[in-house]
């Protein structure tokens, strides 16, 4: 089935306004330097218990639970996210997905079976390649989240800012694309730090500029800070 990293069985922040299990799924292709689940980059086995495991705990939780968030690492990348989805669905429990739009034709696949996205918008697309660390990242990036706002599902595009890694100009970028392509809301959410990095990457975190954040909400759709 899918390989976990590992399991949440309650949560109230990762579907917003939902009583949420998260599976976070194992392997990501992306090596995006601030990511804070970089344990789960690694496919293969992961640390978390089987998705047979998690099913039957579900099933004792199908009438307190709102649904399940596959999350990740890129849950995508699992060749049969599709049926655990539809496992969780007959379990009469809603469907929701963390994805940074790494595979578009398979986020395509799943949207009718989804109740809600969580789209991790990285930073501009011309600058996704040097942030991934992976070719045409941003070309997928961008289909994706073109696929996600036709079709309907709820969703929420949010992007993690440290202006490390995210400059003023990607920002304004985003921003100018977000509206081209219709969305309806952006949330710019901060990093936060992990136990291994540099003291000096911790204390250079700031929000950006009062001049930035207004010249985003001119160039953009609705912001909010997080």
């Amino acid at each position: 089935m899918i390989e976990l990293g590992g399991y949440t069985p309650l949560s109230t922040v990762d579907w917003p306004g939902r009583l949420a299990a998260v599976a976070f799924v194992q392997g990501c292709p992306w090596r995006c330097a601030y990511c804070h689940n970089a344990v789960l980059q690694q496919r293969g086995p992961g640390a978390g218990p089987s998705w047979t495991q998690v099913l039957r705990v579900l099933e004792r939780r199908a009438g307190l639970l709102d649904g399940v968030v596959f999350s990740g690492g890129e849950p995508t990348l699992a060749p049969r996210l599709d049926a655990a989805v539809a496992q969780v669905r007959s379990l009469g429990l809603g469907a929701a997905l963390h994805t940074a739009g790494i595979y578009p034709q398979r986020l395509q696949a799943l949207l009718p079976s989804l109740a809600w996205v969580g789209f991790d918008l990285k930073t501009g697309f011309a600058d996704y390649d040097a942030l991934t660390l992976r070719r045409s990242s941003g070309l997928r990036a961008r289909r994706a989240l073109e696929l996600v706002l036709a079709s309907g599902v709820a969703h929420e595009i949010r992007t993690t800012y440290h202006p490390a890694w995210v400059s003023d100009q990607a920002l304004v970028e985003t921003a100018r694309s977000l509206k081209a392509l219709g969305a309806g809301a952006w949330v710019l959410q901060r990093w936060w730090p992990r136990a291994t990095d540099d003291a000096a990457l911790v204390g250079g975190w700031r929000w950006p500029d009062a001049s930035v954040l207004q010249a985003l909400r001119i160039a953009g759709p609705p912001l909010t800070l997080r």
